[in-house]
């Protein structure tokens, strides 16, 4: 399988949505990578050489966060959280789709506060040269970053949201033409 034919059949976005989704989910591979490649290192440095690599932890914290986040936006917009639906087989369609607009501005207005609380914290950190312990990094720019794909996250479910609802009234229309 070429990699025009697996990106195309991988990623459903739209328009930039769908190169932003494959810069972020290659971000998040290459932090899990890192985060597997520390971990051999520390394991065998700690028990084959009695020497732990100096800062493990720290960087092992750093790499889930990153990953975490980096993460987030593309499971965001696909709407891949768990969700309970009791209630949709007993509501109809049009009920669902507000629903689902309530939910989605919910989620999103709630990712824009909470990152921009985040970022506020990280800028605090930069402002006050707060470090981690060991390897003396600025943690305020690790906060921002998280704040900053939080961001990510609020805009491309909006954008998809949008997308979403402009798709299902073309395809009502189609349907309304061909009967």
């Amino acid at each position: 399988m070429s990699f025009v034919t697996w990106y195309k059949h991988q990623y459903d976005e739209r328009g930039p949505l769908k190169w932003v989704a494959f810069l972020l989910d290659c971000s998040a591979a290459l932090i899990l990578f890192g985060l597997m490649l520390l971990t051999c290192i520390d394991v065998i440095g700690r028990y084959v050489f009695n020497r732990p690599l100096v800062g493990a932890t720290e960087l092992t914290e750093i790499f889930l966060a990153l990953a975490i986040f980096s993460a987030m936006p593309v499971i965001t917009w696909r709407q891949g959280h768990i969700v309970v639906d009791l209630i949709d087989t007993f509501l109809p369609s049009r009920a669902l789709r507000v629903l689902t607009w309530i939910s989605t501005a919910l989620v999103a207005t709630s990712l824009y506060f909470v990152a921009a609380r985040i970022f506020e914290l990280g800028a605090r950190d930069l402002r006050r040269g707060i470090k981690t312990d060991f390897l003396h990094l600025p943690t305020g720019w690790f906060i921002e970053a998280i704040a900053v794909l939080s961001w990510v996250a609020a805009i491309g479910l909006v954008i998809q949201a949008i997308a979403t609802t402009i798709s299902d009234k073309q395809g009502e229309a189609r349907k309304e033409s061909r009967s």
